[in-house]
């Protein structure tokens, strides 16, 4: 097992949630936590251990990326005006590793960080690498002429198991995908319970 296969399901196990969706995930088999403890009985959690596993559960659906970015992300959003929570969950989805993986260009987040690193999407017609790129309404995401025929690509447009969101429009003919406009919480096709409330009274305490 690879080691970015091994991180997604250990996630899901350390969340005790299927948080992706995805029919392989052992949690499907085994509905406890990791390690020799995992199939104790959980007590009643405190209100900071919610905080904190609201914020490893949201963390970790997107690719699991490090803790200083997203504390930058949450920073970002609290200086704006607005509902902290929804801009997190905005700055979040226009992230092109994110459109990416909306778009079902590829079978998982971690494929899309992968996928952009290495090169094979341009968006706006220039080849961009990071994964982190923020997109804008309009923006279009191409998948390269030399990658359209991965199998990793091929694989993901048929998969079943989710739907595109209605603020990424997907043409699977050219694979192109345009960020129509930036999500609100109530739009993201999330697989499990989400709380991006207590993510902010995390950081906020």
């Amino acid at each position: 097992m690879s080691k970015r296969q091994n991180a997604k399901y250990k996630i899901d196990r350390r969340v005790g949630e299927n948080i992706w969706g995805r029919p392989k995930s052992p949690f499907n088999r085994r509905e406890y936590k990791p390690g020799m403890h995992g199939q104790r009985r959980a007590g009643k959690m405190s209100d900071f251990g919610q905080q904190l596993m609201a914020k490893q559960k949201l963390k970790g659906y997107y690719g699991n990326i490090s803790e200083k970015q997203f504390q930058r992300i949450y920073d970002e959003a609290a200086k704006r005006k607005g509902n902290t929570a929804e801009l997190m969950i905005g700055i979040l989805e226009s992230r092109l590793d994110a459109v990416v993986y909306r778009a079902k260009f590829v079978p998982t987040v971690f494929a899309a960080r992968q996928f952009v690193n290495h090169g094979h999407v341009k968006v706006n017609g220039v080849r961009t690498n990071i994964p982190s790129y923020r997109l804008k309404p309009g923006d279009v995401v191409e998948v390269r002429e030399r990658s359209k025929n991965m199998a990793l690509v091929l694989e993901a447009l048929q998969l079943p198991e989710r739907d595109i969101p209605d603020y990424v429009d997907v043409d699977p003919k050219k694979m192109t995908a345009t960020l129509v406009r930036v999500p609100e919480f109530s739009d993201v096709p999330y697989a499990a319970t989400m709380e991006p409330n207590l993510v902010v009274e995390y950081y906020a305490s």
